[in-house]
């Protein structure tokens, strides 16, 4: 997530009251999750384990709850709870405004689209032209959407991040401040889900048809023309590479990569990530000649016990 115009190191300490190492005129254009981080960007880190993932990352300002030695060209921010200060800069900078009216003034629509009866759409949203969004679907704020994208009822694009920290008291969340992008000729099913990044872009690329009752995690990248069968269920920062097919009720891990040109197989689990330009079937997932071969020996087995 940017900023409108970019911050000092001072100014972002004090809005989050902490203490802070570094020029505190050093520059920070914004904030991003470890896996999404740019130079200019924040991020941040609250257990040793990913210390040095943090400081050695991308983000030139890190938000982190020990005073450590801070890298060349880089600044720190000492919080006792870099969750909740990430959530605070989050909200100020994207705080969440209600809506008072089914499309908002501020959307931009375009050329020859249609939208149905009881759509909802949000603050700045962008529609792009011979666009059909059919009805009761929900477009938060702040989406992106091509052209020649059609909408089937009931889907939802901008629900926040599945994203929660186990606190003694209950789970809190990180509050989601990312966006949905659909690129051009996009087909959505019925009664999908896609889940807004929570500070970049969970995007569905070019030519990609997704049937219905499918649910996409936050942050997630869908490469161009792939095609994703209804039932599936794709986890948060997922990455699926141009010209995949996945067939009903898959379901995968977070943070891997299907590689460019695979079949995922039916009721598929895929549990890590796997090559481009293969067939997959089975949980765990393995190669689908393997795991058929696998089969065929576990039943010849069971024959043969049984029948000696």
């Amino acid at each position: 997530m940017k900023f409108k115009k970019p911050q000092t190191l001072q100014e972002i300490a004090s809005l989050i009251n902490v203490n802070y190492i570094g020029d505190a005129n050093f520059e920070i254009s914004g904030i991003n999750e470890i896996h999404v981080v740019t130079k200019g960007d924040i991020v941040f880190v609250d257990h040793p384990k990913y210390y040095e993932k943090a400081l050695n990352s991308a983000a030139t300002t890190i938000l982190i709850n020990k005073e450590v030695a801070c890298p060349e060209g880089k600044a720190l921010l000492i919080s006792d709870d870099p969750f909740r200060d990430f959530n605070k800069i989050t909200k100020y900078f994207n705080p969440f405004i209600a809506s008072k009216v089914s499309i908002s003034d501020s959307a931009v629509i375009g050329a020859n689209t249609i939208i149905q009866p009881n759509v909802f759409v949000g603050n700045h949203v962008t529609i792009g032209q011979n666009c059909v969004i059919h009805p009761n679907v929900t477009i938060y704020d702040h989406s992106v959407i091509g052209n020649n994208v059609t909408i089937h009822a009931n889907t939802v694009l901008g629900a926040d991040a599945f994203y929660y920290k186990n606190r003694p008291e209950g789970f809190d969340k990180l509050i989601s401040g990312g966006r949905v992008v659909l690129e051009d000729d996009v087909d959505l099913g019925a009664s999908c889900t896609i889940d807004k990044g929570v500070t970049g872009d969970t995007t569905i690329g070019k030519g990609t048809k997704i049937d219905n009752q499918v649910h996409v995690g936050h942050d997630t990248k869908i490469g161009k023309k792939c095609l994703i069968a209804s039932q599936t269920g794709i986890a948060g920062c997922v990455i699926i590479e141009d010209e995949v097919t996945i067939w009903g009720q898959v379901g995968t891990n977070s943070g891997i990569t299907i590689g460019k040109g695979a079949v995922i197989l039916g009721q598929t689990g895929v549990t890590k990530s796997v090559a481009g330009g293969k067939s997959y079937f089975g949980t765990p997932v393995s190669e689908s000649r393997e795991k058929l071969k696998e089969m065929a020996e576990i039943k010849r087995f069971l024959k043969e016990r049984k029948n000696s």
